[in-house]
């Protein structure tokens, strides 16, 4: 059940109805309600996966409640390796164990001999990479006593599995949206607004920018040998907008369908294309994941703590590659994320990488010049590094960049349609930049505002494709 489809439209309206209408006292009610409405949801893809995620939500939620009752350090550690041993276990299980298979017969085909290894060829369950995070984050926060564990399980199991956010985030934290879980709610009109608004500008930007980029996009990797190089830059650029419209799209439908039901979600992207260096992207770019990795792994790894700058640098570059990694079983995620670590390590060493925290040009209509450049600089670096993102496979990769300098650079150019949404998203993005969303537009005349929900609802039925693109991310 995809956000961009009217099954889910239909899904959320009557969840929504429901909500409202039943009585919020006691809390147990409402959350039961909402924990079975996700499980309907999840199970809208394939129920048999609703065993797995209920598996999940059963083991950190037994471990929580043990790690606070145990004071013995050693039974502390050994409850959060079972909880990382079965979370951890169950992800690769399902999203790398072929990986690993088909790469042991790989090298072992190089060096002559036979290999006698089976895939499995399972289905990986959708969400996993996402719902096991935000529970491995619940036990490792207990462990080191940053919170204490609920004992109201529905609250858990539904903080877990709630429907806006499970399939492709934001990550929550237990610290953050579980609370919300044990709280009393009155509806709010005006949140329930915001919500809507954010709900139609994520569409908007999923089935109006991303899902009219994705055939131009499809079509320049796919045969990247026929096109000249201007072209295959052009795709490059393309992609570059497709993924972040159509994640940060279904970001902003997750964050506008949880403020219906009185949630309030973390940010997960905030402009990150007029950043005006590594550092200031990956704060603003999938937030959630960013942090998590920061918390979850570059800390414990030792961080900037490190005795030797060498050792600060590696953990560096090994949170971005392990990053890479989560996003998929191939090794041109790892590539992608060993670059960006690499990209990362400039501002570091300039002692630049903090710098950047403010809106670009805040409280003025162009950037100067310097942040001009700056921002064409940023976008450049992080467009090569999605092509090994967007890339099949490593050669596939290789072969593109390639051909980009060696083809014909004065060939005419072809599929500049896509430009015409290129620029249309940068344009309001820019606009709007110092807002939340860029449809925070609740201060405008009430005519202005009514004006902006047509075109855009104008937009979205006549050039959207509307549940035809399935969301990238989903495949994570």
């Amino acid at each position: 059940m995809a956000f961009n489809s009217l099954i889910f439209a239909g899904f959320l309206f009557t969840v929504f109805l429901c909500y409202w209408s039943l009585p919020s006292k006691p809390l147990g009610i409402r959350n039961a309600f909402l924990l079975i409405a996700s499980y309907i949801f999840y199970g809208w893809w394939d129920w048999h996966f609703l065993g797995l995620i209920a598996l999940n939500s059963t083991v950190d939620y037994a471990i929580g409640v043990s790690l606070h009752q145990t004071q013995s350090n050693s039974k502390r550690k050994l409850l959060l390796g079972v909880s990382l041993t079965i979370n951890l276990g169950i992800l690769g299980l399902f999203k790398y164990y072929d990986f690993f298979i088909n790469s042991a017969i790989d090298v072992l085909e190089t060096i002559g001999l036979q290999a006698n290894l089976h895939t499995l060829s399972i289905i990986l369950p959708v969400g996993i990479s996402f719902y096991t995070f935000q529970t491995l984050s619940y036990t490792i926060d207990i462990y080191r006593e940053k919170i204490v564990p609920t004992k109201n399980a529905i609250a858990y199991f539904a903080f877990v599995s709630f429907f806006p956010q499970l399939v492709a985030g934001p990550i929550e934290r237990a610290s953050h949206l579980l609370p919300q879980f044990l709280e009393r709610k009155s509806f709010n009109l005006e949140q329930t607004k915001d919500g809507l608004r954010q709900i139609l500008w994520g569409l908007f930007k999923k089935t109006v920018i991303a899902d009219n980029l994705a055939p131009y996009v499809d079509k320049i990797f796919s045969n990247y040998e026929v096109y000249p190089g201007p072209m295959l830059l052009l795709g490059t650029v393309y992609f570059a907008i497709q993924i972040y419209c159509d994640f940060s799209g279904y970001s902003d439908m997750a964050i506008g369908t949880a403020r219906l039901f009185g949630f309030n979600l973390k940010r997960n992207f905030a402009y990150p294309y007029f950043s005006r260096n590594i550092g200031e992207f990956w704060r603003r770019w999938h937030i959630s994941l960013s942090t998590w990795f920061r918390d979850y792994v570059y800390i414990p790894l030792g961080g900037n703590r490190t005795k030797t700058s060498f050792g600060h640098y590696s953990n560096l570059i090994l949170t971005f590659t392990i990053s890479g990694f989560w996003h998929g079983a191939n090794w041109t995620f790892v590539i992608w994320g060993f670059l960006n670590g690499l990209y990362y390590l400039s501002p570091v060493l300039r002692g630049t990488h903090t710098h950047q925290t403010a809106v670009v040009a805040m409280g003025r209509f162009w950037p100067t010049p310097l942040e001009f450049f700056q921002i064409c600089r940023t976008f450049t670096l992080i467009s090569f590094a999605w092509i090994f993102f967007r890339a099949n496979s490593f050669s596939h990769a290789i072969g593109f960049i390639s051909h980009i300098g060696s083809s014909n650079w004065i060939a005419p150019l072809r599929h500049t349609k896509g430009l015409w949404y290129v620029l249309l998203i940068l344009v309001i993005d820019w606009i709007q930049r110092e807002k939340h969303h860029p449809l925070d537009v609740s201060t405008l005349p009430r005519v202005t505002r009514w004006a902006i929900y047509y075109i855009l609802a104008i937009l979205i039925l006549f050039l959207g494709k509307t549940g035809h693109v399935p969301f990238i991310y989903f495949q994570f």
